[in-house]
């Protein structure tokens, strides 16, 4: 497969041709709007605990069951604190529920060998209960307001780590995006770097619709968002609705036909 890059030029994707959608519901019927709208992933998060705030088992358990078994399900562990042992048992209990996805956010890992470390026992604890299972680390693009890993560490972390995404989001919800906090260039070193150790890309951080053209021709596999498929692109008082997650699906559509 290939995609053109944003200088024009054209590259080898040997990932999804078609960048796949992920919604971030916090409840099933959220979930089931993102669904019936299109959604490639429904990535249950809990936004009052953060970025990647944990939801609680018995959601994620009644949003897997209610579900087509069509549309992949994520669910992510929270921005974790340098605790490798509390990490690891919230990934078994996460795996556990039924999940294609786990996400963890490298929050408070400071090092490249510490959150490593971390990955390497999410990496075990998942894949132990299911092989197939697909674990995403994510570093967070203002990394500096918060004191941690530069984010461009983090496709070498994963790597080393044999986890399978690398992820960028952003940990501060001030109205800052993704291309707030790094450039197009920093973003293209980002995911070439993954694609050439054989990582897939997500990239979130308040994303808005007309960032989706720009994260496709970036060469990402998956692309994130909650706030713009939420009523008054408010992700923590909006909700989403089937409607705004089509209009979402009708801009990746373009993007792969090379129309937009």
């Amino acid at each position: 497969m290939y995609r053109k890059t944003l200088k024009g030029s054209i590259k080898p994707n040997f990932y999804d041709a078609q960048l796949k959608l992920l919604i971030s519901p916090v409840n099933e019927a959220e979930a089931q709007e993102a669904a019936a709208g299109g959604a490639d992933i429904i990535d249950i998060k809990n936004p009052k605990e953060g970025a990647l705030g944990a939801s609680y088992p018995w959601v994620i358990k009644q949003i897997r069951q209610n579900t087509p078994r069509g549309i992949e399900v994520s669910c992510t562990i929270g921005d974790m604190p340098n605790l490798p042992g509390s990490a690891s048992l919230a990934a078994l209990g996460a795996v556990s529920l039924g999940v294609d996805y786990l996400k963890v956010g490298l929050y408070g890992l400071k090092t490249s060998e510490d959150a490593t470390f971390l990955l390497q026992q999410v990496c075990r604890a998942a894949k132990e209960y299911n092989p197939q299972v697909k674990v995403a680390a994510a570093g967070y693009a203002d990394a500096q307001k918060i004191g941690s890993l530069n984010p461009l560490l983090i496709p070498d972390v994963v790597h080393k780590a044999e986890a399978d995404i690398a992820m960028l989001d952003t940990a501060v919800k001030d109205g800052t995006s993704l291309f707030n906090n790094l450039s197009t260039k920093q973003l293209q070193l980002f995911v070439n770097s993954a694609h050439e150790l054989d990582l897939q890309v997500a990239l979130a951080g308040s994303l808005r619709r007309q960032d989706l053209p720009v994260i496709y021709a970036l060469g990402a596999d998956i692309a994130g968002l909650r706030g713009a498929a939420c009523t008054g692109s408010d992700r923590n008082r909006g909700h989403i609705t089937r409607g705004l997650v089509t209009e979402l699906c009708e801009v990746l559509a373009l993007c792969t036909k090379g129309t937009f």
